[in-house]
């Protein structure tokens, strides 16, 4: 599948950022190489190989979770685009989700 204009333009949207043409126009070129690398490891054959998200074991540091109040809702709450009450307002990620 390769990116053009459109993909770019729609992920620009969702990330909130203004692109001029020539930052599009990397953009496409930079993620086209990226998908070609992706399917150049696509051939590779990997049967019996463990999946894996590190190279190294990796374990969690758990710790347990404490509800703290926050003295600075409002302070960051100015800087939301769109709020209910002492809430973000964020749009619905599936469709057929009310945003009431």
């Amino acid at each position: 599948m390769a990116i053009g204009r459109k993909e770019v333009g729609h992920i620009a949207a969702l990330a909130r950022l203004s692109l001029t043409d020539e930052e599009a126009q990397r953009l496409i070129k930079d993620l086209n190489a990226i998908l070609g690398y992706v399917e150049k490891l696509d051939a590779l054959d990997t049967k019996g190989v463990e999946p894996t998200s590190h190279t190294l074991e990796v374990t969690n540091a758990f710790r347990e979770d404490v509800l703290r109040p926050f003295k600075e809702r409002e302070k960051i709450l100015k800087n939301s685009p769109a709020r209910v009450e002492s809430f973000f307002k964020v749009p619905p990620i599936s469709e057929g989700v009310s945003s009431t």
